[in-house]
């Protein structure tokens, strides 16, 4: 006799607040509405709709002065001859308020956001799985956010310390800030628009001449740096590894003393001893009968060039020595050990084995060192001040060794050209940041493959 099993009573989904897909809308339309008020009317959490709709209420009760400010960024102020300087509009202060305005509201906007997503993924998870006290819900919000508040400080201080700056500099290449007549606060500033790089690329053969030899040495300065610097290193490291010598570390710390000491003493004494007239250089080389007249190391253009390579080899190649020691210390040693079994001569396996498993660990640093020379301000000022001067130094401002970031200081602070300073500026993040971002992308090491 066959036993019939009763039949088996289909088990529903957990309900859902509103219930499908039109519970859903009501849910995101309420979250839309006004910040956490889906939290506090639909879905039962009101700690996090309360937290939510306080900082909505914060942002309505600044919005009069956020919009103030903002519009502050669009005029710029107006002239006011009749008023006293300290009483005139400031269209620094102004542009600096405004762009800190505009980062308040984008944030705020990224909170809203973040609100209605955190109300559509409770109404998701269903009622019974939400907890109903305030206990509860703290514990949960705890749980869930805590990656996001935690990474909160962090992000604010780089928005604020960082990217406002960043925009901030951005946008001063738009105007005319610029002596004399259009300095704050005893002037106003106006937006340009595109004019200051028109001028800069083409517009003004001052200009367009100067950066076009600040550029290309600037570049040639970058490399240079970088590969003198980085073989210098690795063959003084590769000479310490394979020396048999017992006093070895007395060299690896002697050759350390260049780095050890700062990078400005350094420059400052190689520029007194490079002096022209009175340099120790010169003096011992006359004296010794090797040169009859004084060598012009800084004041020769192509000379003060090499000048300046060739010290920032002097404090640079340490790093590079213990970055190469370092990586040939992690190579196993039977994998040197199976290359001379193999036959390969000392020269070989460097080639072959040493140099690139080194050239794979030191990549990304080497990509770092070309982005830290193309802006390294202190390795050009400190030596050469960007000197000699060559024929339009005095209306540009770029000596024969200047590179664009020490540029940027000649024409902001010495002309007083503040717009065509931002206009290198953003010209040099145009050309950096893809270049590093591209390179170190395509590593190996970064992608974490061999």
């Amino acid at each position: 006799m066959a036993v019939i099993a009763p039949p088996v009573p289909e088990r529903s989904a957990p309900p859902s607040d509103g219930g499908g897909t039109s519970g859903r809308g009501r849910v995101r339309l309420l979250a839309c509405l006004f910040m956490g008020l889906a939290h506090l009317t639909v879905l039962n959490q009101r700690v996090k709709g309360a937290a939510f709709a306080l900082v909505e209420l914060a942002f309505l009760a600044a919005l009069p002065l956020l919009i103030g400010r903002i519009a502050g960024v669009i005029t710029l102020g107006t002239p006011q001859t009749d008023v006293p300087v300290t009483m005139r509009d400031n269209s620094l202060f102004m542009l600096i308020d405004g762009v800190l305005a505009i980062t308040v509201v984008a944030l705020f906007a990224a909170v809203y956001r973040v609100s209605v997503r955190s109300a559509l993924v409770d109404h998701q998870v269903g009622a019974q799985y939400r907890p109903r006290s305030a206990r509860g819900q703290l514990a949960v919000i705890g749980s869930r956010a805590f990656p996001m508040l935690g990474l909160a400080p962090t992000v604010l201080l780089i928005v604020f310390f960082v990217f406002v700056p960043l925009v901030f500099s951005a946008l001063v290449a738009f105007t005319n800030y610029s002596a004399p007549n259009h300095v704050p606060p005893g002037n106003t500033v106006d937006w340009v628009g595109l004019d200051n790089f028109g001028e800069m690329l083409g517009g003004n053969q001052l200009w367009t001449g100067a950066l076009v030899r600040v550029f290309i040495w600037t570049v040639v300065w970058a490399v240079l740096a970088v590969s003198t610097c980085y073989f210098g290193g690795m063959i003084l490291a590769v000479l310490l590894h394979e020396t048999k010598l017992r006093i070895k570390p007395v060299f690896r710390a002697i050759f350390i003393l260049p780095y050890a000491v700062p990078a400005v003493v350094s420059l400052l004494v190689w520029r007194n001893m490079l002096n022209g007239a009175f340099g120790a250089v010169n003096k011992a080389l006359m004296n010794l009968g090797i040169v009859d007249q004084a060598i012009p190391w800084l004041t020769d253009p192509m000379l003060a060039r090499f000048s300046v390579v060739l010290i920032n080899l002097w404090c640079g190649f340490p790093y590079f020595m213990l970055l190469t020691m370092g990586a040939m210390t992690a190579i196993p040693q039977d994998v040197e050990e199976a290359a001379a079994l193999d036959g390969a001569t000392g020269r070989q396996r460097f080639r072959y084995v040493i140099l690139p498993l080194v050239l794979y660990q030191t990549a990304p640093l080497i990509i770092m060192s070309f982005a830290a020379n193309f802006n390294n301000f202190g390795a050009v000022f400190f030596l050469t001040n960007g000197g000699p001067n060559v024929a339009d130094t005095t209306q540009s401002g770029a000596g024969a060794t200047d590179i664009l970031v020490s540029w940027i200081y000649q024409i902001t602070i010495g002309l007083m050209q503040y717009n065509y300073g931002a206009v290198v500026a953003v010209l040099i993040f145009l050309v950096l940041a893809p270049f590093a971002i591209l390179n170190f992308r395509r590593t190996k090491s970064f992608k974490g493959e061999m």
